[in-house]
């Protein structure tokens, strides 16, 4: 059972001294720390209590990161989880994959534990925050942003907390131009430092699920620059 006053951090990695060292850490930072090593336990650990936060390495035994990943992403209880990929694969192509596989965050191996711990602060501070409330809508999209609903022509729509976000964002103020330095630090947060490739993977989510159903591309990019949503 989770202690009401902390929040739950699971950590999937399979080497005992990477394992020791977050669990130290995270413990230390204030959270409670779950941990598993393989990937089907960490598959039974998120069935059975569902965490705040997963870090998740992606080469596991059993089953690996990537495919946790996108198991639950997939699932309506476990997509709002915010999960953050621990790889020594720090590729471009590696880091896309990560992120089209529903990832929220991609840390590269070896990494600043200080700054691994930024990340989950921020991460978990997104998703606590109070939602924004009341209806935002541009043509026939809308956010409802007590539910955290969106629609599209009346059609609902399934978005990840980061596109939900990336659209709340663009939401604000339809046809303003939105660097991807600006969306990194209202999306992702000013205390920690993301690809600015992470923004174009994401935008391209927001993008497909938005014109899953019919309609014209609303998200207009501004070559070298960033992105509007109309205008």
């Amino acid at each position: 059972m989770k202690n009401k006053d902390k929040l739950v951090v699971l950590v999937v990695e399979d080497e005992p001294a990477q394992l020791e060292l977050l669990t130290y850490n995270l413990e230390a930072a204030g959270f409670l720390v779950d941990t598993a090593s393989d990937g089907e336990d960490a598959l039974i650990k998120v069935a059975e209590t569902p965490p705040d936060l997963i870090l998740l390495d992606w080469m596991l035994p059993l089953v690996s990161g990537i495919e946790i990943c996108r198991r639950l992403k997939s699932k309506s209880k476990t997509r709002a989880i915010p999960i953050i990929m621990l790889s020594a694969r720090t590729d471009e192509v590696d880091l896309v994959r990560g992120l089209d596989m529903g990832a929220d965050d991609y840390v590269g191996k070896p990494y600043s534990v200080v700054e691994l711990i930024a990340r989950v602060r921020s991460h978990l501070r997104r998703v606590r925050a109070e939602a924004v409330g009341g209806i935002m809508a541009y043509e026939d999209i809308e956010l409802n942003g007590e539910t955290h609903q969106v629609s599209r022509a009346g059609v609902c729509i399934k978005l990840g907390p980061t596109e939900y976000r990336l659209l709340a964002t663009l939401l604000e103020k339809p046809g303003r131009v939105w660097s991807r330095q600006r969306l990194l630090d209202r999306v992702w947060g000013q205390d920690i430092y993301v690809e600015t490739r992470t923004v174009d993977v994401h935008v391209g989510r927001l993008r497909k699920a938005l014109c899953a159903h019919g309609g014209n591309d609303l998200v207009r990019t501004i070559r070298g620059y960033g992105y509007a949503l109309g205008g």
